[in-house]
């Protein structure tokens, strides 16, 4: 194997990987990993094709593409570095945080990180666009933006989808709805016209991503596929209402963008050359630095409040103004002027003290403005006249803030020695040290501790300085504040009672709660909603920090506000690696959630064969009732998941339970989700074709009702009874002839 520069395509083998491979993510076609290269000690995400459900010439068409999309080097674009035959695979960058679809189910985030990944969504399609000939994505949607160690956005999966010439619209349809895709497809797809996909195609696609963004909701959720198309193909598209009221100006603006992206009319989509500029200049207004997000409260129905992040902080702007007469009233616009063209020598000859004392926008001052330019000598000028040091915009920050902000140190340096006040915060009580904890910046915190910064300094939400260091993943931030701090500050807590120790779990930071540990973290302290630690790194898919947590002595199996332990999680999340070491250090595989539900419950649920085994294999129950009666095997049923179906009846899983609300077994279960390989399996398992429910429905009543031709002929062959009738008188023939099922009906008459 050579070296891995992206530059061409590689060639892996399964032995250019560590053995431990940690599945993160599943999708109908596969399975994507985090692996390790022995060679270069680097992450990667491993793409496998599972090549018996696509297309037989799927992954040969991939192979064919992955040498182009290698070529592809740019920075919101995830880059390809080769193929691993023996895998049918292809490997990619690694991408810490996973899918933009996740997070946004997963977290809130605030306005200026929706617009940033807006903005840098809409960068990388640009650039796919902006090749010669343009290169069409096709399946652009939340789950294949991926987002990295910072939550920058990257586009995934591009190149995979193709239009080939004579290609049917029919087939073209189902390459793209296979994948779960029909929100993001535009209306003229729809229709009978035979012409190819242009890139407003994409440009739709991304009109709902925006609205996905904007309100954390799935678009037409509820709706199966054919309502979607009715809806889409005349012009009804997701409600507005589902975006906050409580949003900024610049959102209305966003909003403008979106609609002209998903307009009916193909031809008045605007191109990404054009949209790229709009939400930079929307993501600049909003700008903000660092990782911005926090893991929602387990609470249902509540308005989450987060006030720890910080507020949008609005860019000290520079208006770029021409050259004005000088007439007096027009004197500040001058001297702002000069600034903003950077024309710093003449700015210094031209300020005068009645410049310093005048008042801008939003209480900005000339110092502002000046700090914001990164201008030493400037600042130093601006100083001299008289500036007050510690002066403050509307919003509370101060030019030692805005200093901060942009890692000026010399500045930073120069207004500490003219009395800039390092406690002083802004409006949510965010002191200078608190945004130099967030952005990582040891110099500049070294500065603010030795001039009197208070190193346990809470915001209004109760976070220190020490808080957002271990969130964010800053090290050397981190070492630097504990040595300032007491010994009990390692434990404190903020508003939502998450210690330094949670946050450094949840984030993935082992380094950091290593430290934390050796420093006297209890790994057994719990949060608002009882989580420990443990909790959060289990599912956030964490191995190693759950690896160091398991040696530090925490509980295992403690349960939070909702009876989940940490093995819950990392069933329900697909977490192989974390629930192997949390049965080998004694974690119960029978626990149960406060509905009943237990680990094995959740693999079934999300289809996590591997863990179904797992927890078989370490005496977990595969006949455990949870909430309603309902079993793993009647919760994989509903959920189409043949594989977890297979691997739990040969766990000797009862194909024959009747769940206790309206008495189905996984048989009925099956037939209503029109899940045919589930019902092969369960018929081979001897389940009961020919069982009835509270309403005395058979499985071949629902087959019926659900017009699946294929699952009626297996149910028949095995002895279905088609006579029986339900609780109504009917037959599974009435069924079908009243839900107007005509093949059914053949069927069933024959």
């Amino acid at each position: 194997m050579d070296c891995l520069d992206g530059s061409q395509l590689k060639n892996f083998t399964k032995d250019d990987f560590e053995a431990d491979w940690i599945k993160v993510a599943e999708c109908r076609f596969g399975q994507v990993y985090q692996v390790k290269l022995k060679l270069w000690r680097v992450n990667c995400a491993l793409k496998s094709f599972d090549t018996t459900l696509s297309a037989n010439n799927f992954y040969r068409r991939i192979k064919d593409e992955a040498s182009n999309i290698a070529k592809l080097k740019f920075k919101y674009i995830v880059p390809v570095y080769g193929l691993c035959s023996e895998g049918t695979s292809v490997v990619m960058e690694y991408m810490s945080n996973g899918s933009l679809n996740n997070l946004l189910a997963s977290h809130n985030l605030m306005w200026p990180k929706k617009f940033q990944i807006i903005h840098e969504a809409s960068m990388g399609m640009n650039f796919l666009h902006s090749m010669k000939p343009p290169l069409l994505h096709l399946n652009l949607k939340t789950s294949n933006i991926l987002l990295d160690d910072h939550l920058h956005a990257k586009i995934a999966d591009f190149g995979f989808i193709h239009w080939e010439e004579g290609m049917s619209k029919t087939l073209f349809m189902e390459h793209l709805t296979a994948r779960g895709n029909i929100s993001y497809i535009p209306p003229e797809t729809f229709t009978q016209s035979l012409d190819p996909p242009e890139t407003s195609f994409d440009v739709y696609s991304f009109g709902i991503v925006i609205w996905e963004i904007l309100t954390q909701q799935k678009p037409y959720a509820g709706c199966n596929v054919t309502t979607v198309l009715l809806q889409v193909s005349h012009g009804k598209r997701p409600s507005m209402e589902m975006i906050p009221e409580q949003r900024p100006d610049e959102c209305d603006q966003m909003i403008g963008i979106m609609r002209q992206c998903w307009d009916q009319d193909q031809s008045k989509r605007p191109q990404f050359s054009d949209t790229v500029k709009k939400t930079e200049s929307l993501s600049d207004i909003l700008k903000i630095p660092g990782p911005m997000n926090r893991h929602k409260s387990g609470d249902e129905g509540q308005k989450p409040n987060f006030p720890w992040l910080v507020s949008p902080i609005h860019k000290i702007a520079l208006p770029e103004r021409p050259d004005l007469p000088s007439d007096g009233q027009h004197d500040k616009d001058i001297i702002l002027s000069l600034l903003s063209k950077k024309d710093f020598g003449n700015f210094r000859q031209s300020v005068k003290k009645e410049h310093v004392d005048t008042q801008f926008s939003d209480n900005k001052s000339l110092l502002h403005y000046t700090v914001a330019s990164k201008d030493a000598e400037s600042v130093e000028r601006v100083l001299s006249l008289g500036a007050e040091v510690n002066c403050m915009t509307a919003r509370g920050y101060t030019p030692l803030i805005i200093a901060v902000l942009h890692r000026l140190h010399d500045i930073i340096s120069l207004l500490l020695e003219h009395g800039a006040v390092t406690t002083q915060g802004d409006e949510d009580q965010w002191t200078p040290l608190h945004f130099a904890a967030q952005n990582g910046d040891d110099k500049t915190a070294r500065l603010l501790l030795d001039k009197g910064a208070v190193a346990d300094a809470r915001e209004k939400a109760g976070w220190m300085p020490l808080h957002l260091a271990c969130q964010n993943g800053h090290e050397t931030v981190v070492r630097l504040l504990l040595s300032r701090l007491s010994k009990e500050a390692v434990g404190e807590r903020e508003a939502q009672g998450r210690t330094p120790l949670h946050l450094a779990s949840a984030y993935g930071h082992q380094n950091i709660a290593k430290l934390l540990l050796s420093q006297g973290a209890d790994p057994n302290a719990i949060d608002c909603s009882l989580s420990t630690a443990l909790h959060l790194s289990a599912e956030e898919g964490h191995n190693r920090v759950v690896r160091q947590l398991l040696q530090s002595g925490v509980i295992v199996d403690s349960a939070d506000s909702r009876g989940y332990t940490p093995l819950h999680l990392a069933a329900q999340k697909g977490h192989t690696g974390i629930c192997r070491q949390l049965l080998s250090k004694g974690a119960s595989p029978d626990s149960r959630t406060l509905q009943g539900w237990t680990p094995m419950h959740l693999a079934a649920l999300r289809g996590h064969e591997a863990i179904v085994v797992q927890l078989d294999s370490h005496g977990g129950c595969v006949n455990a009732r949870g909430d309603n009666g309902w079993t793993p095997l009647h919760l994989a049923c509903h959920h189409s998941e043949p594989e977890v179906v297979a691997k739990l009846l040969a766990a000797k899983a009862d194909p024959n339970v009747s769940e206790d609300s309206e008495g189905w077994t996984p048989l009925h279960v099956a037939c209503a989700s029109v899940s045919f390989p589930s019902v092969l399996h369960l018929i081979s398992h001897h389940a009961d074709v020919n069982a009835i429910n509270s309403g005395k429905a058979t499985p071949l009543h629902l087959a019926s009702k659900h017009g699946c031709v294929p699952i009626v002929k297996a149910l028949l062959l095995n002895g279905a009874d088609r006579t029986l009738p339900d609780s109504s008188g009917s037959t599974a023939l009435n069924v079908a002839q009243r839900c107007e099922k005509l093949e059914i009906v053949q069927l069933l008459e024959n």
